[in-house]
């Protein structure tokens, strides 16, 4: 693997929707600089840089306060560029880590001075060769004080993966709901099985994000607009309003070969969140919560 692949759009547009002061973008990414952070040897993909500078001219761009930055899988377990990217930040950004499961407490301490706020299981195949249960749980059970999991999974999973997220004794917070298939609509059975999840505990928040996932044409949906996406997930943060944050997903990982405007993503929020109430809970008072409240 040679090639570095590019994700994100070169000029995005100018989103006609304005995000309330001190919105949060909370789920993007940064990749390396390479020379500086090299990425993990067992990568799947290999990204050209994607920095904090680019990052944060992007935040401003679209009119948002702050970033929640979510490891990438190119860089493994080596939070070295996350941290960069949050001490730049002028504290205008938290993260999420992953991590080996056999991390100390001392290395989990210093992560949280960092501003590290939560750890990221991914169970992409995909993405990851290997998602170890039990000791995901094990180190579930030792993160400092007021962390979470973050769990990224997609649907046809979910029944098989419920008494592992049964058992973590932290708050969840679930990417992407989970990746369900949109085009089935609010009703389909993926996203009732979705509520269930949410609903077999308090403490379990969502990301709904994605449309240039998962209403990707290549995923049998009709792309952007991504009205599919909008039908199917609206009702799902009109119902659960205090447990849904957002992100854009910058700079988009493995999406080359569909690269989404960030603009259009960030005018999705009021289709998804059409009041200002729902809209600050999404943007502001959900994310605030989960990585600022120390």
């Amino acid at each position: 693997m040679s090639d570095r692949i590019t994700s994100w759009h070169p000029n995005p547009s100018k989103p006609n929707f304005t995000p309330p002061p001190g919105a949060v973008d909370a789920h993007c990414h940064v990749f390396g600089p390479m020379a500086q952070f090299p990425f993990s040897p067992k990568a799947k993909y290999l990204p050209e840089d994607a920095g904090p500078d680019k990052l944060f001219a992007l935040r401003d761009h679209l009119g948002f306060s702050k970033n929640v930055i979510v490891q990438a899988s190119c860089h493994g377990t080596d939070n070295s560029a996350t941290l960069d990217a949050i001490a730049k930040s002028n504290g205008k950004a938290r993260g999420v880590a992953v991590v080996d499961p056999a991390i100390s407490e001392a290395e989990l301490a210093a992560l949280h001075d960092g501003g590290i706020r939560g750890i990221r299981f991914n169970f992409l195949k995909r993405l990851v060769d290997n998602a170890p249960k039990d000791k995901f749980l094990e180190v579930s059970k030792r993160l400092p004080a007021g962390w979470h999991v973050v769990i990224y999974f997609e649907a046809d999973i979910l029944a098989e993966l419920r008494p592992f997220m049964d058992a973590i004794p932290v708050p969840l917070v679930i990417d992407h709901m989970g990746r369900p298939d949109v085009t089935q609509g609010p009703d389909g059975p993926d996203m009732k099985a979705f509520r269930a999840l949410l609903d077999s505990r308090p403490d379990i928040h969502f990301k709904p994000t994605c449309p240039d996932r998962l209403d990707a044409i290549k995923e049998g949906g009709k792309g952007d607009p991504w009205n599919d996406f909008a039908s199917a997930v609206a009702p799902l943060v009109a119902d659960y309003p205090d447990r849904c944050i957002w992100g854009t997903d910058w700079p988009h990982p493995n999406m080359q070969d569909e690269v989404p405007d960030d603009g259009h993503l960030v005018d999705m929020i009021p289709r998804i969140a059409p009041t200002e109430e729902l809209q600050r809970k999404l943007l502001i008072d959900n994310p605030e919560r989960l990585y600022w409240a120390d």
